[in-house]
């Protein structure tokens, strides 16, 4: 089991019995002690990277916290994300185990309510993985049509739009208006669909219309929740059909150009997960957000670059 899960879940054991048993943090300090970062989300915040087939510290979580723990040294990271979480087991539990609680969302919910005014952000990243299985392959490789189920897509966003403003709703009245919260679109890596040529490029730009709607779906509940939402849809081009020349590919659309620069589905394993390289992009697009004082309006979305 990898050890930033275990870090995880000695945390939520702790908050179950109203501490945190972690090294060097204390909740007791009256003068104000450590601050957290609380990540929360999917493979992508555990950093899953498919050539070591397990969860690595690339994440664009850990990109975040090397950054705010630069300007904040009493900053303390607490990631629960899960691989393979959706919106529904990370309201109900089932794919990973968190001690004192019955799901992810129960965990961040009792560690933000047994530290108020200490939690400084809260990043997630949900739902992909509730509507990846509407793409042939499953949610963790496309398959070689990655022909998109519309009906699917549809049941899907309706239940990622519901799912995900009951989710943040809940951490939001657990932490308070005192932790920036900041959610995430995403890349849509059925782009790189394109290179196999012929009626592959149609659906291929497709699922690049699809994923704005995804996007909406993802902002509309953030916002409904006083969420932000950092535009990782954008930071990847989705949209941006502009050829350019790419070695060892020719010439391609600059999304698919991105796609397969920063993640892994241009490459043998033809697998979803953003590379270090697309982490660090994630995390850069976060990271305005996180790091606005002001935190603008509630809902909010943050530029891509």
């Amino acid at each position: 089991m990898r050890a930033k899960f275990l870090r995880s879940v000695v945390v939520a054991a702790a908050v179950a019995i109203g501490g945190v048993g972690l090294p060097g943090v204390s909740t007791a300090d009256p003068g104000g002690g450590a601050t957290y970062y609380l990540a929360l989300g999917d493979s992508l915040a555990a950093g899953y990277q498919p050539n070591t087939g397990q969860d690595e510290p690339v994440s664009y979580v850990d990109d975040i916290y090397s950054t705010l723990k630069a300007s904040d040294p009493t900053l303390e990271l607490v990631n629960l994300g899960c691989d393979g979480e959706t919106t529904v087991s990370m309201l109900d539990g089932g794919k990973c185990t968190y001690p004192g609680a019955t799901s992810q969302l129960d965990a961040a919910a009792k560690f933000l309510e047994a530290h108020p005014g200490r939690v400084a952000y809260v990043t997630e990243s949900i739902g992909a993985n509730d509507v990846y299985h509407c793409l042939s392959g499953g949610s963790g490789s496309l398959g070689s049509s990655g022909v998109p189920d519309v009906g699917c897509i549809g049941q899907s966003l309706a239940t990622v739009g519901r799912n995900l403003a009951a989710i943040n709703s809940r951490l939001r009245t657990a932490g308070g208006d005192e932790p920036r919260y900041v959610g995430m679109n995403y890349y849509d890596p059925a782009l790189a669909g394109w290179l196999q040529g012929g009626v592959s490029r149609v659906v291929a730009s497709a699922t690049a219309a699809l994923n704005n709607l995804f996007s909406t779906t993802i902002t509309t509940a953030n916002s409904s929740a006083g969420w932000q939402t950092a535009d990782v849809l954008t930071a990847f081009s989705n949209n941006d059909f502009t050829p350019v020349d790419v070695p060892g590919l020719g010439s391609v659309p600059t999304n698919v150009a991105r796609v397969c620069a920063w993640t892994w589905m241009c490459t043998q394993y033809r697998d979803i997960h953003a590379n270090p390289i697309g982490h660090q992009v994630i995390a850069d697009t976060f990271l305005p957000v996180l790091e606005d004082a002001g935190q603008g309006s509630a809902g909010s979305t943050g530029s891509g670059s």
